[in-house]
């Protein structure tokens, strides 16, 4: 058997212990987090479905704003964002969708909490352009009947 290097054999360890971690293989994780998409979501969809149904039109993720906004209603100078809660971390006890991950807890720790100060600082930067924004979590678009009357309010 070959000899390794005590730098080999602790990262062979380590990729060890991440494999046992996780119930499906790297490559097979790779796979998945190469087709999670940022536009054109099933909740995006949904959102923007019942917005127009109630009559309101809107432009789609303005390079022109801060944080690309996913609906924009330039005469109302209102945006909607339609957030994955997973992605912007969603704190709400009730959502079961964002579970925080298992492996590499730190990476995931830090990406996440960057996010959400992204999202904070991009919600700030739009109210001192004048403009009103409103976030949508994903387990919210699951039920977005529900969701109707508080969209209508925050579009009048």
């Amino acid at each position: 058997m070959r000899q390794l290097s005590e730098g080999t054999r602790r990262r062979t360890m380590a990729e060890d212990l991440e494999s046992t971690m996780d119930t499906i293989s790297r490559e097979r994780r790779s796979e998945n987090m190469r087709r999670i998409r940022g536009k054109n979501t099933k909740p995006e969809l949904a959102v923007r479905k019942a917005v127009f149904s109630m009559g309101y039109r809107y432009r789609l993720h303005s390079d022109q704003l801060p944080g690309k906004p996913d609906l924009v209603f330039p005469k109302l100078r209102r945006v909607i964002f339609v957030h994955g809660c997973f992605w912007h971390n969603h704190s709400r006890a009730s959502c079961k969708i964002a579970r925080f991950p298992k492996s590499n807890c730190d990476y995931w720790a830090e990406k996440l909490r960057k996010n959400v100060e992204r999202d904070i600082v991009r919600r700030a930067q739009l109210r001192k352009l004048g403009w009103k924004a409103m976030v949508i979590w994903e387990c919210q678009a699951r039920s977005i009947e529900r969701q109707l009357p508080r969209i209508r309010r925050f579009l009048s």
